[in-house]
């Protein structure tokens, strides 16, 4: 059986569905993984997707599909925030895409959730369900998890415990974490989950596992993830061709906080004092939002898969305005 098809990718129909794969139209799967949306968009058109992911191990994933799907897909590994450099510098033909590479996009779509096979692979240090070294580096360079937790002070910790896990014993566990290190090395995932076991009280049915924020906020602050969810929004929006379609699914609140004002931007959703003042920078909505609302997994995939509970779909179409600029405009780069 494929890779893939061990890995269920989350809203996987919408998704499909929303880019509506069209015959000679190229397309973007900004997060890889397993390669899910990918073979589904190669098999519903015969059309050319170009992936990115930065874990090496997917790009090893990857190989089989490049040769199955050799002239329509080519799979690139960096970060998604590089997308206009990594789609320019594809590799020729037979491992890039037929007539070269795209200069626009007639969809892209990113899956902001960790990578099952990631999750499961204990030695890639993501998980508290196993114990592995305590690592989380999608990329497997760079600072480590493990870095961080012996390395920051207790209001660093906590800070980053707060901020991108948003768990309030925050400072708590931040102390501990502190403590427990002046004798002994926090290496290890077992080890951080039972320092956060220590001072957090028992989960009781229905309560997420007490070391879920924690381990969430140090994954984000490991990888820049949103930091590089920003960044790859904004460098997507120049990539789209007028009608392209952006799908982002994203699985916590953080992440769908800075997509929905990010689409609401750019689409002029957002708050204003009264609509019948002007747009303050004259800016022309470079998105239409196909649905207000985000599109959430039916309860059959929630069933089937867990996974897809926190999950949420925001769809929105490329307008012919320019890309939207403002004042606060960032990029950062990928770790």
């Amino acid at each position: 059986m494929a890779p893939d098809m061990l890995h269920h990718s989350v809203l996987l129909q919408e998704v499909v569905d929303a880019l509506g794969p069209t015959d000679g139209h190229y397309y973007l799967d900004a997060t890889f993984g397993n390669g899910g949306y990918s073979r589904a968009l190669l098999e519903r058109a015969d059309c050319c997707v170009v992936a990115i992911d930065r874990d090496p191990d997917a790009i090893q994933r990857g190989a089989a599909m490049q040769e199955e799907f050799a002239g329509r897909f080519a799979l690139v590994e960096g970060c998604f925030s590089d997308m206009s450099t990594l789609i320019k510098n594809l590799p020729p033909k037979p491992h890039g895409l037929r007539n070269g590479a795209p200069e626009k996009l007639d969809g892209a779509a990113f899956d902001l959730g960790v990578c099952s096979t990631q999750l499961d692979q204990a030695d890639r240090g993501f998980s508290f369900r196993s114990d592995g070294p305590l690592d989380m580096r999608m990329s497997k360079s760079g600072t480590s998890a493990a870095d961080i937790v012996m390395q920051s002070d207790a209001r660093d910790l906590a800070q980053i415990l707060w901020e991108y896990g948003e768990e309030k014993a925050s400072r708590r566990i931040a102390r501990a974490i502190v403590t427990a290190r002046e004798t002994t090395p926090i290496t290890s995932t077992a080890q951080l989950a039972e320092i956060i076991y220590s001072v957090m009280p028992s989960k009781k049915p229905g309560q997420i596992d007490p070391a879920t924020r924690s381990f969430q906020a140090l994954r984000i602050y490991v990888n820049r993830e949103l930091d590089e969810l920003a960044s790859g929004l904004a460098a997507v929006e120049s990539l789209l061709k007028p009608d392209g379609i952006l799908a982002v699914v994203s699985f916590h609140s953080l992440e769908d906080r800075i997509v929905k004002r990010f689409l609401t931007t750019r689409s002029q959703h957002a708050a204003r004092p009264s609509r019948h003042l002007p747009i303050a920078d004259g800016a022309v909505p470079s998105f239409d939002l196909v649905a207000r609302k985000a599109v959430l997994p039916s309860k059959e995939e929630c069933r089937v898969n867990s996974r897809a509970r926190s999950a949420k779909l925001r769809i929105a179409r490329r307008t012919n305005a320019p890309v939207y600029m403002s004042a606060n405009q960032e990029t950062v780069a990928c770790g």
